[in-house]
């Protein structure tokens, strides 16, 4: 059978499911679909001809390859193709967006048919994603004097491709959904478990919300063919948690429109809103495809005569509705007023979701077509010696006279480019900055794959770092799915020009190294500006902004992202530390302490935490900053004495030379520039040439909040309060309770010690509440299971040196063996400790999960419904979030501990611990 007849095979599988032909990547596969187009009486010709057409994905893909050259062929009549005219076929070049189509152009553009050259620099003209030999191909055409070089290189400085399309439409009208109430995850959107088929679009897009829901929508759009269903968050934020682009595209598939009608399940342009507003990583998402995020405030507080909210009998604040968007409603969006409208009555400002720029991206159909057009102009301008027309919106400079940066602002001057000489910038601004360090992670590094072969990009750019391809989410379970993906992933990345957690020449041991672990290592410099693929991108060195796969592209193929200088929180402590507490508490009580300090406010929504953390390593703190993701922040800053950060550097350094002698180093040295570059930052901390980063004394902030530590007496534990009345209040991160409000009656079905939030000494904790509780108890009894996760192998090996991973060997029932991983997801467990794999593991959901109904203990930062857990008929799932040592204890008790029980399980063992600076971190 040939591979032909296989696609076939496989079509009629995929219409079992309700889908469509996959589109097309495979130039093998193209190359038998053309021979079949080429011969007349063949009996697959008409179908062949359509999936030509419509069902080949463009870009750098080997297929777009193959139909690229064939339509060259056809346009210098080579080959006749009765239904692909030569004008039809420049046509379908005009929508492949880069790479070989554009090779193919300039080939037609600067050749000797003066006819041909005039269409194809036409077509030329619209196109964006060009690069370097591109670019160059320009440059040396236009010096040996060629007309239509100069032609396209002025066009390009004109900015035509943008001012030539379209203009936004003045009125779009819209009908809303109501997606859910409450905030929305983007696990709702796109589940952690379904991570597997996201780069099938239409396959992954079944899984959106519930099929009610999408039946729901359909009905919607039948009912106004002349709307777009806008999805909203009632009483909620849209878009928290993880930055899954899926979600953002799922949205499109469901409510948006077709990019092209040439490409199969890519739409763009959705609409979205939330009472709270759009989460920030998914609204940047939102940019990414062209759409329109809103927040809609429907619903305030309710103030009493005098001004004061008025509050229920749990002391929160009670809500009235402004305006209605129930489910049908329909609203009009101006883009010149920048209001919304019921028919005739003004509702809100709209003005920040249609800015200047974001209308840009709007018009262009995306913010990457911006991104890059605003570079090939800039080139075309230079290459002919002249300025770029002043066509885009120009980048908002706020610079207020006599005030200082905070440490944010202070890394995205240091880091900015193409903004006015000199110029100090404060938050607010809009800001293109160079990126240092940049993650992929592969539940979503397929797709980062897929937009880089979009935008035609081969190799990373030379402006970054280092980057790295993590494996750590699909860790848990080598099973088919895993198996025909990941090496695939691993390959693409590794020539790319990425550190790869696996070889794909085999030559060193798979990693499945927790990519946050990873990246917390790999940045070197506290002023580095870090992209990952995920949103607990959050550094304890420089500052990390979870992202989108689209944006983990653009800044592996350009270095550079763009975005506006957040506001910054700062956060300071006061008192000291419990003996008996551990520091995830003190995290835990940072955000219930934060929401009673402004009256329920989340003053972290959309900021930059700026932690003054001082004396904790970066380890340590990445506790902090990893939960900031939780908090709804933007990202956070660490400051850190001069000290700590050398010691954080150090450790850094070894990890980093580890993998060198892992052979995970390539042939760009990468790593060992990264360690070279730690050596220089350590040096001039040392001399005094170059300080730690701290903020100024005389600089800005939105809020301050300080955390009180003499009134962290207990273990705190982040409940999703399944059961709550208010529907909107269940399953946020925002219900912080101590151990004692369970007392003795909570079950606890199974805990997890693991994810990016625990650090070596968790697991090292972990060993010492074993051998405590043996000493104390005679024996260690598991009363539900406890599953334990090591962020990286690093670890592993320093709790081996150390003795600790002996212990963990002694009382556990289960080990992992890289020789043999597992090929299935354990559905059941035994009251016993299991020793998984180094990776996400229970935190992702994609993979193990508990058993449906249980309530789980976990170190994680995943409490969404469903993604640890799922509902049973007879109960809802819970996952609670708390240390390692309630963890530990409440899996050996089969329930949440008392205090007593709890001080003394702890006794004697060496917590996180943490002390306040002394002396003020500003300058």
């Amino acid at each position: 059978m040939n591979i032909y007849q296989d696609y076939i095979k496989e079509i009629e599988e995929r219409k079992t499911q309700g889908l469509h032909p996959k589109p097309i990547d495979s130039a093998e596969l193209l190359g038998e679909i053309i021979a079949q187009i080429k011969d007349q009486a063949n009996e697959y010709r008409d179908d062949s001809l359509k999936f030509f057409i419509y069902n080949t994905l463009p870009g750098t893909t080997s297929a777009a390859g193959v139909k690229a050259r064939f339509l060259k062929e056809i346009i210098l009549g080579e080959s006749v193709v009765e239904e692909i005219s030569p004008a039809f076929a420049f046509e379908l070049l005009s929508h492949m967006k880069g790479g070989p189509s554009i090779s193919v152009l300039l080939d037609l553009a600067l050749g000797e048919d003066a006819e041909i050259a005039k269409q194809a620099a036409d077509v030329l003209k619209t196109q964006v994603f060009l690069y370097d030999a591109d670019t160059d191909r320009l440059k040396e055409a236009f010096k040996s004097g060629s007309e239509i070089a100069k032609e396209i290189l002025e066009s390009y400085a004109k900015a035509e491709f943008f001012t030539k399309l379209p203009e936004v439409p003045e009125e779009i009208k819209i009908v809303t959904f109501i997606a859910g109430e409450g905030d929305i995850s983007t696990d709702l959107l796109s589940p952690g478990n379904q991570a597997h088929s996201r780069s099938d679009r239409e396959l992954h897009g079944q899984c959106m919300i519930t099929p009610k829901a999408q039946q729901e929508i359909k009905l919607l759009q039948e009912e106004h063919p002349d709307k777009s269903v806008m999805l909203i968050a009632e009483k909620g934020t849209m878009g928290v948690g993880s930055s899954r682009m899926s979600g953002v595209n799922n949205v499109a598939l469901w409510t948006g429109k077709q990019a092209s009608p040439y490409v199969p399940f890519v739409n763009i342009a959705p609409i979205v809103g939330g009472t709270n507003g759009i989460s920030p990583i998914f609204l940047t998402t939102v940019d990414v495809t062209g759409g329109i995020g809103i927040d809609l405030k429907n619903w305030v507080k309710k103030t009493d005569e005098h001004g004061n909210v008025v509050r229920n009998e749990n002391g929160d604040p009670v809500l009235e509705e402004v305006y209605s968007v129930a489910t049908g409603t329909v609203l009009t969006i101006n883009t010149k007023t920048k209001k919304l409208y019921n028919g005739e009555q003004e509702l809100i400002d709209i003005s920040k979701a249609l800015t200047p720029q974001k209308k840009e991206f709007i018009r262009a159909g995306g913010s990457y077509a911006i991104v890059f057009g605003k570079k090939i102009q800039t080139v075309a301008a230079k290459i002919l010696g002249i300025e770029p027309t002043p066509v885009f919106a120009p980048s908002k400079e706020i610079s207020n006279e006599g005030q200082g940066l905070t440490a944010v602002e202070k890394i995205f001057n240091k880091n900015a480019v193409g903004v006015t000489p000199g110029k100090i910038l404060h938050a607010g601004s809009d800001v293109r900055v160079e990126v240092n360090i940049v993650g992929s992670q592969d539940t979503t590094g397929l797709m980062t794959a897929q937009e880089l072969e979009s935008m035609a990009a081969t190799v990373i750019s030379p402006i970054v770092d280092g980057a790295y391809q993590s494996g750590c989410h699909t860790a848990s379970v080598w099973d088919k799915k895993a198996q025909a993906n990941i090496p695939k992933l691993m390959k693409f990345m590794n020539d790319f020009g990425l550190i790869t957690a696996r070889d794909p020449k085999g030559e060193y041991h798979s990693m499945t190294d927790v990519i946050h672990k990873v990246l917390n290592d790999i940045t070197v410099d506290e002023w580095a500006i870090i992209i990952g693929g995920d949103s607990h991108t959050r550094m304890s060195k420089g500052v990390a902004f979870g992202a989108d796969s689209g944006t983990v592209a653009i800044a592996l193929a350009t270095g550079e992202a763009s975005m506006p200088i957040p506001e910054s929180v700062k956060v300071t402590f006061k008192g000291s530390m419990k003996e008996h507490m551990d520091f995830r508490d003190v995290v835990h009580a940072t955000q219930a302490q934060m929401l009673q300090q402004f009256g329920g406010e989340n003053v972290f929504q959309g900021r930059i935490i700026e932690v003054h953390i001082g004396t904790l390593p970066a380890d340590q703190a990445f506790t902090f900053t990893d939960w900031t993701a939780e908090m709804k922040a933007k990202a956070s800053i660490c400051i850190s004495e001069d000290d700590t950060l050398i010691e954080s550097l150090e450790i850094a350094k070894n990890r980093i030379q580890i993998m060198i002698d892992k052979g995970m180093e390539n042939h760009k040295q990468v790593l060992q520039g990264l360690i070279n570059r730690a050596e220089k930052r350590i040096a001039e901390i040392k001399s005094g040439e170059k300080p730690a980063l701290t903020p100024d004394v005389n600089a800005k902030y939105y809020a301050e909040v300080v955390i009180d530590l003499d009134v962290i007496v207990e273990p705190m534990i982040a409940d999703p309060d399944v059961n709550n009345k208010d529907v909107s209040k269940r399953y946020t991160h925002d219900t912080i309770r101590p151990i004692s409000f369970y007392g003795d009656e909570k079950k606890v079905d199974l805990g997890f010690v693991g994810s990016c939030m625990v650090h070596k000494g968790d697991l090292k904790i972990v060993s010492q509440m074993l051998k405590n509780l043996e000493e104390q108890q005679g024996k260690v009894e598991f009363h539900a299971p406890l599953v334990v996760a090591a962020p990286t192998y690093n670890i592993i090996e320093e709790l081996k040196s150390e003795g600790d991973w002996d212990v963990l060997q002694k009382y556990s029932g289960f080990e992992f063996d890289d020789n043999a991983p597992k090929v299935a997801a354990r559905t059941e467990y035994e009251n016993m400790m299991y020793l998984e794999r180094p990776g996400c593991n229970l935190c992702m959901g994609n993979q193990e999960k508990a058993a449906k109904g249980d309530t789980v203990l976990a170190t994680s930062t995943r409490l969404f419904q469903g993604r640890v857990v799922e509902d049973s008929e007879r109960k809802k799932g819970e996952s609670l979030l708390a240390s390692t040592p309630v963890v530990v204890l409440s899996a050996i008790l089969g329930r949440i501990p008392n205090i007593s029980e709890y001080k003394a399980a702890v006794e004697g063992i060496d917590l996180t611990k943490f002390a306040p600076p002394i002396k003020t971190l500003s300058r």
